[in-house]
């Protein structure tokens, strides 16, 4: 019984296999004979059913290839609504602008500021703070009236903000956002974003304000040369190099801010009016004259990427800057804040940093170099 009951068991899977390959035999050869319903009459190569074509000589999905090849070179096509950028699908060049912006632009812009604030703390432990040599005096002379004063803080204070949350963009997702939470940073980033694009106006108003009152001042001179020579003197002490109102070290960052400040404006312009302007054709058509051979044919999505790393890149190298400048004229110097908050500053700080200029209000006759000031009495 054992033995019959096993044959029966293998008799009916036998069965069952041949029954299965029976229905899929049917069923190739009803394929096979649709196919040669739809290819009769045409003549079929041999390599059709090979490298991903298909019958009738079609390509099939060989031609995948070189579709995608030129969709992401940046093809344009044609759409039926007004905005044409919508007619390129794949913008290879956006994947570059985030390579750059989250590559080498925080990260050199990274070492660029946390450099420069280390470099200052060096400074002040090896230096210290350049005093007052011949000690603070009881006379004042005045350096800056109330409308210069109005122009540096204007400019400052908007700077100040549009540099934090500017960073903000750049770092922020990554050093705040896990600290405040993700509902905190973005109403944090929300309102950065509005301020910066206001307070750009004042930053404007202010650097033109700066370069109307002040550009006289800063045209170089012989004197600045030998500023530099000296490094104005920081470094050592019972140095004090020949100056005007303005020295060498203040001329650049005169003209750094004002410079700077004409550029980021520029681009900051191109990106608050997205797709309204076309500097950087026009820049590198200018430039061309100088036989730099950059691309003229520049479209509007790369205006805007190129607009927002240049303004990154120039917003990091003015911070930093800046950080020094301020370091300067508050901690590093003795007397330097006074300039700009009452405007009066000590008369024996004014003759050992700016001899020519108190000579020239005191209608002194211009001290030699290499003689120390006079101490007022």
């Amino acid at each position: 019984m054992k033995l019959i009951d096993l044959l029966v068991r293998r008799l009916g899977l036998t069965a069952l296999a041949l029954a299965i390959v029976t229905v899929l035999a049917a069923m190739t050869l009803t394929g096979t004979e649709a196919v040669a319903q739809q290819i009769q009459g045409r003549e079929v190569p041999e390599e059709a059913l090979t490298g991903g074509a298909v019958p009738g000589g079609s390509l099939g999905s060989a031609s995948d290839a070189e579709m995608w090849r030129a969709v992401r070179g940046g093809i344009q096509g044609e759409v039926s609504i007004p905005d044409s950028k919508a007619g390129i699908l794949v913008q290879s060049e956006g994947e570059n602008w985030r390579n750059v912006r989250n590559g080498p632009l925080m990260v050199y812009g990274s070492w660029l500021l946390l450099g420069m604030i280390a470099l200052l703390a060096l400074f002040f432990v090896l230096r210290g703070r350049i005093k007052i040599e011949a000690g603070p005096s009881d006379r004042t002379i005045e350096r800056f009236g109330f409308i210069d004063r109005f122009a540096h803080w204007l400019t400052a204070t908007s700077f100040v903000i549009l540099a934090l949350t500017g960073i903000n963009l750049l770092w922020g997702r990554f050093v705040l956002m896990p600290v405040l939470g993700p509902e905190a940073f973005s109403w944090l980033t929300i309102a950065g974003k509005y301020a910066h694009n206001f307070l750009a106006f004042p930053f404007m108003l202010g650097i033109t304000l700066m370069f109307v009152l002040w550009v006289k001042h800063n045209i170089p001179n012989k004197y600045d040369l030998i500023w530099l020579s000296k490094a104005g003197g920081l470094f050592t002490k019972h140095s004090h190099p020949p100056s005007k109102k303005f020295n060498a070290g203040q001329k650049v960052i005169f003209w750094s801010t004002v410079l700077g400040g004409l550029s980021l404006s520029l681009s900051g312009i191109a990106m608050m009016f997205p797709f309204e302007f076309d500097i950087w054709a026009k820049t590198f058509a200018a430039l061309n004259i100088f036989g730099f051979g950059l691309p003229t044919e520049v479209t509007a999505i790369q205006e805007m990427q190129l607009s927002t790393l240049w303004h990154g890149v120039v917003s990091l190298v003015l911070i930093a800057i800046v950080v020094a400048h301020i370091y300067i004229g508050s901690l590093g110097m003795q007397g330097a804040f006074a300039a700009m908050g009452s405007g009066q500053v000590d008369e024996n700080w004014a003759r050992e940093h700016h001899n020519l200029w108190v000579a020239e209000v005191r209608g002194e006759t211009p001290p030699q170099y290499g003689k120390h000031p006079q101490p007022a009495e």
